[in-house]
């Protein structure tokens, strides 16, 4: 072991542009501490790299994820202003009501429906709830015109369903 003097003997008689490492007990360029403080920086700026990486990547997916939900609506507001038969005049009955066309896409669209065609039988339980609830409708939901109007759709789909 080396005394305090020595030491201080030894760092003053490092020539110029070298230092006496504690670690080493010589004279150098760098010292330990200056290495390892160096690599620390290296390491810690390549972590700052990747937690930028990783960042960057959560964005680029994040707005991929918002492209694809975009193009998914509008796939969707595509199919609704096509309009399906229910909703246009092929797939209404010329008597009232859904002709088998608009039913069958009434069904696609809304899967779990079972839509079927209008029953004229006196005593069908199906009619007779029909018949009641349209007539409810009827008086409250529309218009004196379109309750007198025999060519009305509330008023067609009552005579297709003998109400």
């Amino acid at each position: 072991m080396i005394t305090f003097k020595q030491y201080l003997n030894e760092a003053k008689n490092c020539p110029e542009g070298k230092k006496y490492c504690n670690k080493c007990m010589t004279c150098v360029d760098k010292t330990c501490e200056e290495k390892a403080l160096k690599e620390d920086a290296v390491a810690n700026k390549k972590q700052q790299l990747q937690r930028k990486q990783l960042m960057l990547n959560r964005q680029k997916l994040q707005l991929q994820m918002k492209a694809v939900q975009k193009k998914d609506e509008k796939q969707d507001m595509h199919v609704q202003t096509e309009g399906a038969a229910w909703t246009k005049k092929s797939g209404k009955s010329e008597s009232g009501g859904l002709n088998e066309k608009g039913r069958k896409s009434y069904e696609r669209e809304n899967p779990g429906s079972d839509l079927k065609a209008p029953s004229k039988k006196v005593g069908n339980s199906r009619r007779t709830s029909f018949c009641a609830r349209m007539k409810g409708m009827k008086r409250k939901l529309t218009s004196k015109k379109t309750a007198s109007d025999p060519d009305s759709r509330i008023n067609k789909s009552l005579r297709a369903w003998n109400c």
